[in-house]
């Protein structure tokens, strides 16, 4: 959601101070418009949601009732859409649309979905709400015009009053003879008027701008999803990246155990089979070729071991994650420190999460920073494990789309995590993390 945020493009320089360049700038005008609107559509909403719902409620001793109250959210709903449209257009505030409300089953079940729906129900407040505020705000802004623009331009309508009225100007009490009261008609009399007026101009957009700040909030509060919907859908989001994730890294094991151990092994296979036969006929040339499956099989168990490490790490299971993280520094190619500071161990899947995290961080330094040295830092503050990888090479590393930091980003946002990279060009390199604490 974008709040009250110009499009771009639209900033200026002025040379004028801000109190002086308000009554004369667009957002002014704009805001105002809008709150003179707010009574009509105040009046339609009010209008429509008392009426409907009265009906609705008096016929719900039969079955009418319950569609002609689903009708009255219906209705607004589609208030809550123009009044959303009317935001994004003249206040600038961009309030997503929610969701429609869906259910499975027959009638009953649809009709129970739309009673039972919370977005319905806020516009339906919303409506009732925004009646007697758009009276008030319709009211004062109008005041403010009027009385402002009315009063600081006095002497250059003033000669209506003796024309068409027989008398000297405009009268601000008095009694209805015209035989006593005060008129605006002394040169006094119109500086006052002029200053009176001037102020009220001056003033006028800062009251119109609070209360179309008072608008915002109604309409982002009221007609926009719920914090739950939001909430829903941000954990579909990062389901769906964790399933992604964990697709990605069963393929990665498969691959890697078909292109390197399984590979190896079936060769080892053949070459023991072919010894076999060699140690009848020629015992040397046989145990020479024993010997060679006997490399080819501690080989094969380093790969093995490299793999285990890149799914779960047994030194991180047994010793924590400055052991673990220092094992990593340790065959980095760039000089590594490491300084871990935590009281106590966090989950497993969190220190898991960590782990991989600065691992792939480090590699990142190894074959693209061009750095000579290197630091990791991982600490708690409050409810949060923070950890930093700074690198003294050339930078430039960013979360654009399709980058390896981007999708290490979005693995993180998927446990509420967070990633932040400053990177200017030249260097140096602050990549920090922060992953729930959770103990």
């Amino acid at each position: 959601m974008a709040y009250g945020i110009p499009p771009a493009g639209r900033e200026r320089e002025h040379r004028l101070p801000p109190a002086l360049r308000a009554p004369f700038e667009a957002r002014t005008w704009r805001e105002f418009g809008y709150l003179l609107l707010n009574l009509p559509m105040g009046i339609t909403g009010f209008v429509w949601t008392v009426t409907m719902f009265s009906l609705g409620a008096g016929l719900l001793i039969t079955f009418v009732g319950l569609p002609v109250l689903v009708l009255a959210l219906g209705g607004c709903r589609a208030i809550g859409a123009v009044e959303r449209s009317r935001a994004r257009s003249m206040l600038w505030l961009d309030v997503e649309n929610p969701r429609p409300v869906r259910a499975k089953g027959g009638l009953l079940a649809r009709l129970g979905a739309q009673l039972g729906s919370g977005v319905n129900w806020r516009h339906a407040l919303y409506t009732l709400l925004h009646f007697p505020w758009g009276v008030f705000t319709f009211s004062v802004a109008i005041s403010f015009f009027t009385y402002g623009w009315g009063l600081l331009t006095y002497p250059l309508w003033r000669w209506v009053f003796p024309v068409y009225f027989g008398q000297d100007g405009l009268q601000i009490y008095g009694s209805d003879d015209g035989r006593h009261g005060w008129w605006l008609h002394t040169p006094l009399d119109m500086a006052l008027s002029v200053a009176v007026g001037g102020t009220l101009v001056l003033t006028m957009p800062w009251v119109v701008r609070g209360m179309a700040h008072v608008d915002r909030v109604l309409v982002s509060g009221l007609l926009g999803p719920s914090r739950l919907a939001d909430r829903v859908t941000e954990l579909e989001s990062d389901r769906g990246v964790v399933v992604d994730t964990a697709a990605a890294d069963l393929r990665r094991i498969e691959r890697d155990l078909h292109d390197g151990a399984q590979a190896r092994l079936v060769a080892l296979a053949m070459d023991l089979g072919l010894a076999k036969e060699k140690l009848l006929e020629d015992p040397s040339a046989g145990a020479l070729m024993v010997e060679e499956a006997h490399g080819e099989v501690k080989i094969a168990l380093q790969e093995l071991r490299d793999l285990a490490r890149g799914i779960h790490p047994a030194i991180l299971t047994d010793r924590g994650l400055g052991p673990a993280l220092s094992a990593v520094a340790a065959r980095c190619t760039v000089p590594v420190s490491v300084t871990v500071d935590l009281p106590a161990r966090p989950v497993p899947a969190i220190e898991g999460i960590a782990y991989f995290t600065v691992s792939e961080l480090l590699q990142n330094v190894s074959k693209h920073s061009g750095a000579s040295r290197a630091s990791v830092d991982v600490w708690r503050a409050d409810d949060r494990l923070m950890m930093q990888v700074i690198d003294n090479g050339r930078g430039g590393a960013a979360l654009s789309g399709g980058s390896g930091l981007a999708g290490l980003a979005e693995r993180l946002d998927s446990v509420d995590g967070i990633l932040a990279v400053d990177s200017p060009a030249g260097g140096p390199t602050h990549i920090t993390t922060e992953l729930p604490w959770r103990a």
